[in-house]
């Protein structure tokens, strides 16, 4: 039976078949996170970065994090970490809380509006990734794609 035509290569030993393998993973990434990127949009006036910010606050320790660990995070230059703060504050999303042990460092700390935001946008982040990834691949083979992930974290990653 010939696999279709969709299905990666059952061997990888042309330099064809392992860039064509990277490939896909790069392209169904893609259009999942814009699918994704675009429904979030949708519902809540929300770019990508301030976004990914929520994620991460809503699920932080009395959801705040030192801005600069912040801005690491989510792969923004400090210049363009503050231009997206600066907005998300101006939309009371979050607020700049001094530490209180040293001077030097700022948090990003939820604001209610923005606890009551990032809550509902990550309850449709689920709801839009059990229809775009859970469902075509089911349980299994997404677990299985987690795990791939992270081991390609830990190889590659800093």
């Amino acid at each position: 039976m010939t696999p279709p035509p969709h299905a990666p290569p059952a061997q990888l030993d042309s330099d064809d078949d392992v860039v064509t393998l990277w490939g896909l993973v790069i392209e169904g990434y893609l259009a999942t996170h814009q699918g994704l990127m675009d429904e979030i949009a949708e519902r809540f006036g929300l770019a990508p970065a301030p976004f990914d910010i929520l994620l991460r606050l809503v699920r932080s320790p009395e959801r705040r994090m030192p801005m600069t660990r912040l801005a690491h995070e989510a792969a923004l230059t400090s210049g363009g970490f503050t231009k997206v703060a600066d907005r998300m504050v101006a939309a009371d999303l979050i607020r700049r809380e001094p530490c209180e042990t040293d001077r030097r460092v700022i948090y990003a700390a939820l604001t209610d509006h923005g606890t009551e935001m990032a809550d509902k946008a990550r309850a449709a982040c689920a709801e839009i990734l059990r229809r775009r990834v859970l469902a075509p691949l089911g349980p299994e083979a997404a677990a299985g794609l987690a795990e791939t992930m992270r081991a390609l974290r830990a190889a590659n990653g800093k």
